[in-house]
């Protein structure tokens, strides 16, 4: 045993430095890869894709076509090289028109050649994928030296494998035997297992037995109705309670990635919560604000999202031309949080004056890839809420125009309705 461990150690040993390297390696490529693409979604993908044109041109292969340092510079501060009269740069501008060149002074050397490294890691993962799908040919003989590497770094790692399994056979064979001899030497100390008599199985007797207790039959029948008793109760109190509802929605919009990744704030879209009693379900217009340019989603591989696609079919537009259509219709939204007709609940007063955050009623919305009922709603939920909440009077108008009321008051003046909030609409129309 003590021979096979110190040989199994000297196998594992540089095979464990040759992993160490290598993984330190990959990942600090494929750090640099990951910060490129985060910076490309950020300030490129709006006007550029990796393989097909958009509003820019395509930028595969784009170190292939221009050197680093160019690129430096293009990315540094595009304006002024058209400007110099670079020839290069004319040609872009020539081909592009309608789509200038926005300058980002703001990124670094080492973030523009990362978001390089990303366009680079996108043509290699395309490459494979067509390699993979019975392309033929050499790929040169840098590529060939790579992937002789990657191979005789697979059979090492095979090797070590069997030699490890070897050993761990030889190990489970040894104490196997060894738990055999010890079996067979005290096998005269093992007990034999004693024959237990199985008691008769008079079920019905007992059941009479107990039937006739009238203590235990009153305490049952009394257990029975307090259950009931509190399970009815707990069942009216819940009527119209709809906490937890989750239905299932036309398109399946995740507030976790725009609210919470994207952190897009709530008015935004909900604009209604702003300045009237409802917050309002945005128009598909809205979501094409961001939408006519941002189609690709990680999940499937930049090509155009199902869910995106959705708000294209309802809004009849065709991504190819930027066109819309005459067959336009509206998106089904299923609403979730339902008040009943007596409720009267004004978000704007809630929003503007008192100052409640969202997520006071809604919960964490920026945690929920799909929206569900976070709190009862209830009568008493409410008024608990305003039996803590305190009123922040200072600078607020609305009791500004209260205590010059109440001052008028005092002095017999004459006071109107419409000094105490009186012409607001949604004092008449719901």
């Amino acid at each position: 045993m003590r021979n096979i461990s110190l040989v199994f150690g000297r196998v594992v040993r540089p095979i464990s430095v040759a992993l160490v390297l290598l993984l330190a390696v990959s990942s600090l490529q494929a750090q640099d890869a990951k910060e490129g693409e985060t910076i490309f979604k950020a300030n490129c993908s709006s006007c550029h894709k990796v393989f097909g044109k958009f509003l820019g041109p395509e930028l595969a292969g784009v170190s292939e076509r221009h050197d680093e340092a160019w690129l430096l510079k293009w990315i540094h501060n595009a304006p002024a090289m058209i400007a110099s009269g670079d020839p290069a740069a004319l040609e872009l501008d020539a081909q592009f028109p309608s789509a200038a060149m926005t300058a980002f002074p703001q990124l670094q050397e080492g973030q523009i050649k990362s978001i390089l490294a990303y366009i680079k890691s996108e043509e290699e993962k395309k490459a494979a994928g067509d390699a993979a799908g019975g392309a033929t040919g050499g790929n040169g003989g840098a590529a060939a030296a790579a992937s002789g590497d990657a191979n005789n770094f697979m059979i090492i790692g095979l090797v070590a494998v069997i030699v490890l399994a070897f050993a761990v056979i030889l190990v489970l064979n040894r104490v196997i035997r060894t738990l055999e001899r010890v079996i067979a030497t005290n096998k005269e100390l093992i007990p034999e297992p004693e024959a237990t008599e199985t008691p008769g199985k008079d079920y019905l007797g007992k059941l009479k037995k107990l039937a006739k207790n009238k203590k235990l039959v009153f305490f049952a029948v009394l257990m029975v109705a307090v259950f009931l008793g509190s399970a009815g109760w707990k069942t009216l109190w819940n009527v119209g309670v709809h906490e937890g509802y989750k239905p299932v929605q036309p398109i399946k919009f995740s507030h976790q990635l725009h609210a919470g990744v994207n952190q897009i704030e709530c008015q935004y879209c909900h604009g209604g919560a702003f300045k009237s009693k409802n917050a309002s379900i945005p128009s598909a217009n809205v979501c094409m604000n961001c939408h006519k340019a941002i189609t690709a989603s990680d999940k499937y591989d930049g090509e155009l999202s199902p869910e995106i696609a959705k708000i294209y079919r309802a809004l009849d537009y065709d991504p190819e031309t930027m066109e819309y259509g005459p067959n336009q219709r509206p998106i089904e939204w299923v609403r979730i949080h339902n008040l009943p007709d007596f409720a009267y609940f004004n978000h704007s007063q809630h929003v503007v004056v008192a100052g409640v955050e969202c997520q006071t009623c809604h919960g964490p919305i920026e945690t929920m890839a799909e929206v569900y009922q976070y709190s009862p709603l209830t009568m008493s939920w409410c008024i608990d809420c305003h039996k803590k909440t305190e009123v922040n009077h200072e600078g607020n108008a609305y009791y500004d125009q209260l205590i010059a009321a109440h001052e008028k008051l005092k002095k017999g003046e004459k006071v109107t309705a419409a000094m105490l909030g009186g012409l607001e609409c949604g004092k008449c129309h719901y």
